[in-house]
């Protein structure tokens, strides 16, 4: 199964001291006003900022990992997915299960889809299985998600299945999970806790309760 993923004292830009222990397989979401600094403390997680304080994945420290290293345990999936290829196909070193892309509303065919036809919700389905893909590629590793809003351009029906999708996973593998959020039905169908970003600190606020 997993391991932790550990905060301690990170600070980037307002948000100071920002302390936490997700258990493996535990999903927090984060949520908070625009540019309150989500997306930049998912980056100074990832080691994608300069920032201060530390992380850990288990008993392994941030610092003790070329960055490349540590990002490919600490999988940031952005609000954006960046795409360098062609076709789709090109992006996933091992082709994803009929049964996978059937729960994300695609068949084999999406990888042969050019990049250029897809539109944000597809873009941003395809980043999340090409995500787990990868985590999948080293199923003896401790690794971590963090997700930016990864169901903000999908109707309901599609978030749903996302979730759902997405949850089995995370069990099956115990992937400690930072989410972004803003609808407080996800957050209570999704999150074991709920922190809210307030000034330069996080707050902990009760998942099913939230409005």
């Amino acid at each position: 199964m997993g391991e932790a993923l550990r905060l301690e004292a990170l600070g980037i830009g307002a948000l100071k001291e920002v302390s936490l222990l997700l258990a493996p397989g535990e999903v927090l979401c984060l949520s908070g006003a625009s540019g309150s600094g989500k997306s930049r403390l998912l980056r100074a997680i990832a080691d994608l900022e300069p920032h201060e304080g530390e992380a850990w994945l288990g008993d392994t420290a941030r610092s003790s990992l070329p960055a490349h290293q540590w990002r490919a345990r600490v999988m940031l999936v952005p609000a954006e997915s960046h795409w360098w290829a062609e076709r789709v196909g090109e992006h996933l070193a091992t082709p994803p299960s009929e049964a996978d892309l059937a729960a994300l509303g695609f068949d084999a065919g999406v990888l042969g889809w050019e990049v250029a036809r897809l539109s944000s919700g597809e873009k941003q389905r395809l980043a999340l299985l090409r995500a787990v893909a990868v985590l999948n590629e080293r199923p003896a590793e401790a690794a971590a998600l963090l997700l930016d809003e990864p169901t903000a351009n999908l109707d309901e029906a599609m978030t749903r299945a996302v979730e759902a999708w997405l949850s089995e996973r995370l069990g099956e593998r115990g992937w400690p999970t930072i989410w972004v959020a803003h609808d407080p039905g996800q957050v209570a169908r999704v999150a074991g806790r709920h922190w809210h970003i307030e000034g330069n600190r996080l707050v902990e606020k009760e998942p099913r309760a939230w409005t």
